[in-house]
């Protein structure tokens, strides 16, 4: 069979030929190139550089290479890199304020929330307060780290949840005194955190065995038996300025930052106070906002402190002021309510417009609507602020920006808040589409 029968081969043969002649060519050019390039240096009269001159063989230098891909990405970026947080205590702050969807579609207004269970120690808004306090107490020589000084406090958990992580981290121990009344998964965790926990039959404040006077007197005792160079430290919680201040000098500043000042309304419950006056204080007072800002407070059943923002007292005209021994069971919402007047409420209370009354009932519902419309599972005192803030909403006008606190995650409330959530029906799926009528509320327009 002959090449000339098969064009095709022939063809491919060609090409073949040609590549390979071509390959040939161009190593050969290489090394000629360098003779070519001096004898035309010297027709045009011109000495050939001694950097450039090449040899006239294949030889090539060694190459040195070198890793330049960290400085080539920060001059692309541009940008210093961020600080590396110093320990668990380096985790608090700065959580992200967004906008919970559809509670600003059922309102016509824009409802954002501070996701302060994301603070990065305890989850909570009191990982702000414990750090403060703590660092506070250094110094006034109250704690020193490694001489086995020992935290106490009286909580229902949140702050005693704070107090314990940062107590192992800032070398301390913590010993928490609560109601039994309160969620068994916040015990446990503190158990887990290393404190010790002291849970106590529920009693009014004038008792000596009420958690947070239980918790005094620990650490008094502790201070007092002399076994050795180490103190008790009675953090108090309610009381301490320190608590408040915590969220004037970071929680407050931080929303303002992150809306540019542009804020209709603030809504938040009380416990212990110190949340609503810091950032009440700092907008209000600090920033000039004044009356263009209105403070509501939302407060659940069982609280005295609605009628005392809405009337000028407690409960009624006919009840003396704070003398009412109200009992933990008055409601399922733990970690906001209650009825005395603490210095850190005091320190905010007359800049405190409104207040809401929120119904468990209503709490319970608003935590199952966020878990089935927005895939947000809080607490029960984070249902009751979305509820008061839905209902603030609805009294402005349309398309006005309405800041509230989301503060602990719903897993410390299974036991018990959303236990009863599932025992109510609450989780069965349904089809319901109006906010407004699942709540009880009306519109006012």
């Amino acid at each position: 069979m002959s090449m000339s029968n098969h064009p095709k081969a022939y063809g491919t043969a060609a090409v073949a030929v040609a590549f390979c002649a071509g390959i040939l060519l161009t190593l050969g050019f290489k090394d000629l190139y360098p003779d070519l390039e001096r004898r035309y240096q010297r027709r045009q009269g011109q000495k050939a550089s001694s950097t450039d001159s090449r040899p006239g063989s294949t030889y090539l230098p060694p190459v040195k290479l070198e890793d330049h891909t960290r400085n080539s990405r920060q001059s692309v970026v541009g940008l210093p890199t961020p600080p590396i947080p110093e320990g668990i205590e380096g985790c608090i702050g700065n959580t992200p304020l967004f906008k919970i969807k559809s509670l600003s579609e059922a309102t016509g207004c824009t409802i954002l929330a501070k996701a302060e269970f994301l603070n990065g120690a305890g989850g909570s808004p009191k990982d702000r307060v414990a750090l403060n306090m703590i660092r506070m107490a250094e110094e006034d020589g109250l704690l020193e780290p490694g001489r086995g000084d020992t935290i106490y406090e009286g909580t229902v958990g949140s702050t005693g949840i704070s107090l314990a992580t940062l107590a192992r981290a800032l070398g301390y121990k913590a010993h928490i005194c609560m109601p039994n009344d309160q969620s068994k998964e916040k015990s446990d965790l503190l158990h887990h955190l290393g404190a010790t926990v002291e849970r106590v039959t529920p009693a009014p404040i004038t008792s000596t065995e009420h958690f947070v006077n239980l918790a005094r007197r620990r650490a008094a005792e502790h201070t007092a038996s002399g076994k050795d160079d180490s103190r008790g430290f009675f953090a108090d919680q309610f009381e301490s300025l320190a608590n408040y201040r915590s969220h004037l000098k970071s929680t407050g500043p931080e929303i303002w930052q992150q809306t540019g000042g542009q804020i209709d309304a603030f809504v938040a419950g009380a416990g212990t106070g110190g949340t609503v006056s810091g950032i009440s204080v700092y907008l209000k007072q600090e920033m000039g906002m004044g009356k263009d800002l209105r403070v509501v407070l939302a407060d659940p059943e069982g609280s005295g402190l609605y009628n005392k923002i809405k009337h000028g007292v407690m409960f009624s005209n006919t009840e003396k002021e704070g003398t009412r021994r109200r009992q933990q069971v008055d409601t399922i919402v733990e970690g906001i309510g209650i009825n005395r007047l603490t210095e850190n409420f005091e320190a905010g209370r007359e800049l405190i417009d409104d207040a809401v009354k929120v119904t468990d009932l209503q709490a319970l519902k608003m935590a199952r609507w966020l878990v089935e419309k927005d895939g947000i599972f809080v607490g029960s005192s984070s249902a009751v602020n979305c509820v008061a803030a839905v209902v603030t909403a609805l009294k402005m006008s349309r398309k006005s920006r309405v800041i509230t606190i989301l503060c602990d995650s719903g897993t410390r409330h299974l036991s018990k808040f959303w236990m009863k959530v599932g025992e109510m029906g609450l989780e069965e799926e349904h089809d319901q589409t109006d906010l407004l009528a699942l709540l009880g509320i009306k519109e006012e327009r």
